[in-house]
């Protein structure tokens, strides 16, 4: 694998090793942002996207997948239509000689999409998503309260999903700081804004006054 992706690497820009030793250069990335936006595009279709030949463009999307560094592919849901319109994060203090409990009895919970041990005030983060807040609030109350691990919980609603991206790049951070910066507006000849000074070449000065006198 590491040897296709050297091969293929003439475009350039950083790349960095994943999984078994596959580098990603530029040419895999561009790969993942059109996958980002069409999980299902042909091999054709891709390979025209990112310009180059489709042979390249199936042995390189071929080796992402053996590497690891695509896991899987799914369905992004509408979870309203689906009858889950209530989204919850319940923020869980673990009683910390109990974790192994806690995993155990939230993998019981088809209710919760997403955890994940953080730090600062909580031990971790539950996201669940619901049809009613009467749900949440058995959850809350019945189910969690009840495991001897949890020692409390904080439930915040979540009003409006803002924005959800299905993963983001490094090439996204790069294509923002590569903007070209915002030139300031040209200023006539002699127009000079409030509180603002212009300065005068030497060269431009003497004309002046030589047309004054």
């Amino acid at each position: 694998m590491s040897d296709i992706s050297r091969n293929g690497g003439s475009a350039g820009g950083p790349s960095g090793r994943i999984g078994i030793g596959l580098e990603l250069d530029s040419v895999h990335m561009k790969i993942l942002e059109v996958l980002r936006e069409n999980g299902r595009i042909s091999v054709s279709a891709l390979a025209e996207r990112v310009g180059i030949s489709r042979a390249n463009a199936y042995t390189r999307f071929e080796a992402l997948r053996a590497d690891g560094a695509i896991k899987r592919f799914t369905a992004e849901i509408d979870h309203v239509r689906t009858g889950l319109g209530i989204t919850a994060l319940i923020f869980v203090t673990v009683r910390q000689q109990m974790w192994k409990q806690f995993r155990a009895e939230l993998a019981r919970m088809p209710e919760v999409e997403y955890c994940a041990i953080t730090t600062g005030q909580h031990d971790a983060m539950i996201q669940v998503r619901v049809a009613d807040v009467a749900e949440v609030h058995t959850m809350v109350t019945d189910r969690l309260a009840n495991i001897p691990a949890v020692k409390a919980t904080e439930t915040v609603f979540i009003l409006d999903e803002v924005l959800r991206r299905p993963y983001v790049l490094p090439s996204d951070r790069d294509a923002r700081t590569a903007r070209p910066a915002r030139r300031a507006p040209q200023e006539a000849p002699g127009d000079v804004p409030l509180g603002k000074m212009r300065f005068v070449g030497a060269a431009e000065g003497r004309a002046a006054l030589r047309k004054d006198t």
